[in-house]
């Protein structure tokens, strides 16, 4: 069969599913969920608040880095356009370049493999790239060796042509993009950071239920309904039901009035209950070691004392960003057949973007110091280019150091040794003699 531009067979070959330590595919919240009956899944456990921040700081801080294509002259790397990778620029029919970002950084995040598909034209070009859902992918190997991915392309995503079907088949690697994360069991299995963080955030939402409940009730605890000697247990049964009727729920605080001895004594909050608030702020912090991401980056805290809005960038991007930007570069060059002096990159100079005045600062001692041209540090900012900017300029008293070292040094004189007692008194006496002789 054709499959975008190429033509696949299915091979006889035997393939084996990788597995290592009872590793399979990855369709649960964290390895074993489902033999231990936790309910909650991963699409539930992704709109806990932290967990949920991780994530979209993260994919949407690379989304918005476009993709760079980069050719390497004496050294230097410089922006080109090549037609050949305008995928570049439109990876599909219906996602920008950030949406696609961002959906394979979320497959990794959450997932921990991103699989991307490639469409071909009749030139054997990549014109188009899926990210598939990685639930509906599966690798294997041949025993050969060889690495296929097992798929079912229709499930895996919607947006597919149709006239494909239903079928599930198995393509070879080079038509696809497998970027994983944290290969901790098998090569071909990544596992991700949201199966670290997942006991902390079931914990959390637990605790939001459990609050959740509690403040629907008016926040009023339950109680114990004490009532004479001798009370039949339908009696006792038709009070539970008349009070919880008229004063729990919106009916909380309404005056009961009650015959027949009857005393309601309310439980008084645990001590444990109060220190709910710090027991989540440890779990979001745990959640977001995982992650990488530091907690004031999601609204956990304070800024650290000393440390500025640089700083912050700098530690963040170190921490959170840089791995999954280089990882994302390296196997998009490589899935695009991009060879030679040609690469990807992501622009990180719009996620390290600094303000007004520090760019200015930098900008201009980098045109004192001669790294940067007048017309490069003007393009900084947005402004034309000027007649004669693009030399660098330096201050005419700098000469190199070889022109300093022929220079003829001319030897310090030596200063005279400051004059004995006996000197003086022999000038003094001299002096004195002449002054009278005269």
């Amino acid at each position: 069969m054709r499959l975008f531009g190429l033509t696949i067979t299915r091979t006889k070959a035997a393939l084996n599913e990788p597995r290592t330590g009872g590793w399979h595919r990855i369709n649960e919240p964290f390895a074993g969920a489902w033999q231990k009956n936790q309910e909650i899944t991963r699409g539930s456990l992704v709109t806990y608040p932290t967990l949920f921040a991780c994530l979209h700081r993260v994919s949407s801080d690379i989304g918005k880095l476009p993709f760079l294509l980069k050719q390497e002259s004496n050294g230097i790397q410089e922006t080109v356009k090549n037609p050949a990778y305008a995928v570049l620029n439109s990876p599909n029919n219906y996602q920008t370049p950030q949406q696609f970002r961002e959906a394979w950084i979320l497959s990794k995040l959450m997932h921990g493999n991103a699989y991307v598909l490639k469409e071909r034209d009749n030139r054997n070009v990549v014109r188009r790239l899926y990210v598939l859902d990685p639930t509906q992918v599966l690798p294997k190997v041949s025993d050969s060796g060889d690495v296929f991915y097992e798929l079912n392309y229709r499930s895996s995503t919607n947006l597919l042509p149709s006239e494909f079907g239903d079928d599930t088949i198995v393509v070879p690697d080079s038509e696809i993009i497998h970027d994983r994360l944290n290969c901790f069991h098998h090569q071909l299995i990544g596992v991700p950071p949201l199966a670290s963080a997942y006991w902390p955030a079931v914990k959390n939402m637990e605790i939001l239920k459990s609050a959740s409940d509690f403040f629907s009730n008016h926040s009023q605890p339950g109680g114990v309904l004490s009532g004479p000697a001798g009370m039949s247990d339908e009696d006792a049964e038709a009070l539970k039901q008349y009070w919880n009727e008229e004063f729990s729920g919106k009916n909380a605080g309404r005056v009961a009035v009650i015959g027949a001895d009857v005393k309601f004594t309310p439980f008084a909050m645990k001590s444990a209950d109060a220190q709910l608030v710090e027991q989540m702020q440890w779990s979001d912090r745990q959640i977001c070691q995982p992650f990488g991401v530091p907690p004031f980056i999601v609204g956990l805290g304070d800024l650290p004392a000393g440390m500025k809005a640089d700083d912050m960038a700098s530690v963040y991007y170190r921490f959170a960003l840089q791995a999954l930007i280089e990882a994302m570069e390296n196997t998009l060059t490589l899935g695009l057949g991009i060879t030679g002096n040609l690469s990807v990159e992501l622009d990180v100079h719009k996620l390290l973007r600094m303000d007004t005045e520090k760019r200015g600062s930098v900008m201009g001692q980098l045109v004192q110091d001669g790294i940067a041209t007048p017309n490069e540090a003007r393009k900084e900012f947005n402004y034309p280019e000027l007649e004669g900017g693009n030399t660098v300029y330096m201050q005419q008293q700098d000469i190199p150091m070889s022109v300093a070292a022929q220079k003829t040094i001319h030897p310090i004189a030596e200063e005279e040794p400051d004059p004995t007692q006996d000197e003086i008194d022999e000038n003094i006496e001299r002096s004195f003699n002449e002054v009278f002789a005269a």
